[in-house]
């Protein structure tokens, strides 16, 4: 990749302030001594290294639990972005799974975001969560998404006021060639791309024959990077090596501006770097890069550390206000309307997050019923961060039409969302089978459907007349899908979606989830099932969707296979019966 030479126009203005104090260092020959590291970090806090090196623990551990391997796509792959997921989601984070379905092996991003500070000023901070083939890809790279998961949990557990939004990824398929970043920045609007300010990059941070490297390292966007180990007198190079190679490349395409740390991969130490770092010239800065021996063994404890704490010194610096944060948070109603029968309820659930401050007891409460309808919520209070159930309940007498319903929380502060109901004069329940096309004999109508999914193909028997639903079952990279929109009448007593699924497959492992098959309602993910489910016949699965009640909701089932061997599954006899 060709590297343009930055500008004063291409320049954030919130490193202004940073960029004046770095020209007065750069004005003095002698370089900044190592003791000037406590004073220069002082705001930032110390980001513990065992901490890291027990998330790479983690990791290396998934991968020995999995076949040695976090290849994306993999059950290893799976198991990480579960561990980081469940840390995140904790600490109070926004986090999302996003599916990569352009890359070769399927499988979520991982994007966590601090719900403070504007939405459109981001300071993002990504490193990759795969590893290749051959190991457990510790160093490459479990250690940049180490750091960056440490350093997401002590942002959240200071709670500090925020200045900037900061906003975390862990990508899929960078080793197949930056597909997971790259189909990320794909599905941002013009608008989402010009909120992020900066995109920060970790792609092998404790290399452990390494050294200091920096992405554009003379950019304004470096700056606090560059500062940070300047405290330590470590005289950082530009990471050549990693031009065009990592995660930042895809941000760098569309204009955003990127740098980040590195310590080396393949590459050979020079004399001059083993005279200003140590290690061992004319070695590679990592012999383990791409390899089996990439595992907790093959880590630099001091480069890790340096690394972790030059993040949080970044985050400080840019994103981090002064003084003592106000106690806030904020409320939500999800879904925003539902109706309901006279004689019957329907349910909603209110969620709660810590935008300020620490977290507090927030009261919840609902004004704007009409006459017979009652709100209530379950638990009544929760501690921000949390969720309770709304529950609207409708007498035969209530009055019918559509009523904005105000749903408040309480705390050291007031916030509200506002929740539309609809009360019919419908009471009771029209009970019945509502999936039109059930076995699929009707040929495709009302369903959507990948081509070839509906068919009466003799390869995969039906279980019921001719026709059924056959996804994937290629022995190549493929996704299929199957849809169908409902509604599902409000007031019945029971909602029971069932259907008949057979697994075939020629894979041949008992561990690994090569192919995998998910169930959604509304977009909601009721089950996956994979290769590893296999049976001669039929199943039936069945769910229970009364929290679905009154509402139209996408009926979806995505199968995805990978690049070889192939896993038919077929669906037959769809049905989904309200009484």
């Amino acid at each position: 990749m060709r590297r343009a030479t930055p500008t004063a126009g291409l320049a954030l203005a919130l490193f202004a302030a940073m960029t004046a104090t770095l020209a007065g260092t750069a004005a003095s020959a002698a370089p900044a001594p190592v003791a000037a590291a406590p004073a220069l970090a002082a705001a930032a806090p110390d980001i513990s290294v065992t901490n890291v090196q027990a998330h790479l623990t983690q990791l290396n551990s998934i991968a020995t639990s999995n076949g040695g391997t976090r290849r994306a796509g993999s059950a290893g792959y799976t198991a990480s972005v579960a561990y980081v997921k469940s840390k995140l989601q904790a600490a109070g984070y926004t986090v999302t799974e996003q599916t990569c379905t352009t890359c070769t092996y399927p499988a979520s991003n991982l994007i966590a975001e601090w719900p403070q500070g504007p939405a459109d000023q981001v300071i993002m901070f990504g490193a990759h969560l795969d590893s290749v083939s051959a190991g457990p890809g510790i160093n490459d790279n479990g250690s940049g998404s180490a750091t960056l998961l440490e350093n997401a949990l002590v942002l959240a557990s200071q709670h500090p006021t925020m200045t900037k939004r900061v906003r975390f990824a862990w990508w899929n398929g960078e080793e197949q060639g930056l597909q997971g970043s790259k189909y990320y920045v794909g599905q941002l609007s013009s608008t989402q791309k010009s909120y992020i300010k900066a995109y920060y990059n970790f792609d092998m941070v404790a290399s452990p024959n390494g050294g200091y490297f920096i992405n554009r390292v003379t950019s304004t966007t470096a700056a606090p990077l560059k500062a940070y180990w300047d405290s330590f007198n470590l005289q950082p190079e530009e990471n050549t090596e990693g031009q065009g190679r990592s995660d930042d490349y895809s941000f760098a395409n569309a204009g955003i501006q990127t740098s980040g740390y590195a310590s080396g991969a393949s590459y050979t130490k020079t004399s001059a770097q083993a005279g200003k770092w140590g290690g061992t010239a004319g070695a590679a800065y990592d012999s383990c890069y791409h390899k089996s021996c990439d595992t907790t063994s093959n880590i630099n404890a001091t480069i890790l550390n340096r690394s972790a704490d030059g993040v949080a010194y970044t985050i400080w610096q840019l994103a981090v206000g002064t003084g003592t944060p106000t106690d806030d948070f904020s409320v939500a109603v999800s879904p925003t309307s539902g109706s309901v029968a006279r004689g019957g309820s329907t349910t909603t659930t209110v969620s709660t997050a810590t935008t300020s401050g620490s977290a507090q007891t927030v009261s919840l409460s609902a004004t704007g019923a009409p006459s017979g309808v009652t709100v209530s919520f379950s638990p009544s209070s929760v501690t921000s961060g949390g969720s309770a159930t709304m529950t609207v309940s409708a007498s035969s007498t209530a009055a019918t039409g559509t009523y904005a319903i105000t749903v408040t929380g309480t705390g050291s502060v007031t916030h509200s969302a506002t929740y539309s109901l609809t009360v019919t004069g419908a009471g009771g329940c029209t009970g019945g089978q509502i999936i039109a096309n059930s076995s699929f004999e009707s040929g495709s109508a009302p369903w959507s459907a990948t081509a070839g999914v509906i068919t009466s193909s003799s390869s995969q028997p039906a279980r019921t007349g001719s026709y059924k639903a056959w996804l994937d079952g290629y022995g190549s990279s493929h996704t299929d899908t199957l849809s169908q929109s409902v509604t599902l009448p409000a007031g019945c007593g029971s909602y029971t979606l069932a259907f008949w699924l057979h697994i075939d497959t020629s894979e041949t492992t008992s561990s690994i989830a090569y192919d995998k098959l998910t169930v959604q309602v509304g977009g909601v993910t009721l089950a996956t099932y994979s290769n590893l489910n296999k049976a001669a016949g039929y199943t039936q699965r069945t769910f229970d969707l009364a929290g679905y009640a009154g509402q139209t909701v996408t009926l979806k089932w995505t199968g995805v296979e990978d690049a070889s061997l192939q896993t038919s599954f077929v669906i037959d006899d769809v049905t989904l019966q309200v009484g």
